[in-house]
């Protein structure tokens, strides 16, 4: 069984700049990732981007 290569990623909402999510990406896929995920700081649903993980 292969491994896989994968990166830990922060999710940080486009509204109001906060890191509330960190997830798991397999390093083939080139794209930043964009997800709707709920932001509790703005306490409603947002757009999450992609960032790095200090």
């Amino acid at each position: 069984m292969a491994k896989v290569k994968r990166d830990i990623i922060a999710l940080k909402c486009t509204e109001c700049n906060s890191k509330n999510y960190t997830e798991f990406k397999t390093k083939n896929i080139k794209e930043k990732l964009e997800l709707k995920k709920y932001c509790f700081k703005c306490k409603k649903h947002t757009v999450h981007k992609e960032t790095k993980v200090k």
